[in-house]
């Protein structure tokens, strides 16, 4: 469910980042970013079925550039939600999926 701050909707997991046409944006502590479209990186998630609350996302993204300097899979520092434009398109879901996911979200 989504939270607020300063009287705005912020999302907490990857479907709200989707529903509300926001880009994801993965951080790592080394400063590398990552900007995901939310409906394809929503789309894996539900396919691969894992939970997309931003918490439990973190063990499923890793820094690469630290992983390789380190010898083991970096986890990113956070998750959020921004209003710039995605570098990372997964595949999108099929519309009638995504009609009905969001049909079952405002229910």
């Amino acid at each position: 469910m989504a939270r607020y701050a300063d009287g705005l909707k912020v999302a907490t997991c990857i479907f709200e980042a989707a529903a509300w046409h926001r880009t994801v944006k993965v951080s790592c502590r080394c400063g590398n970013v990552g900007l995901f479209d939310g409906h394809g990186l929503w789309w894996k998630f539900q396919r691969k079925g894992w939970t997309d609350d931003f918490r439990d996302a973190r063990r499923r993204f890793y820094c690469r550039s630290c992983s390789q300097r380190a010898g083991r899979k970096v986890r990113p520092s956070w998750i959020e939600t921004c209003d710039e434009p995605p570098c990372i398109c997964l595949p999108l879901p099929d519309e009638r999926e995504w009609k009905r996911t969001v049909n079952r979200f405002r229910g």
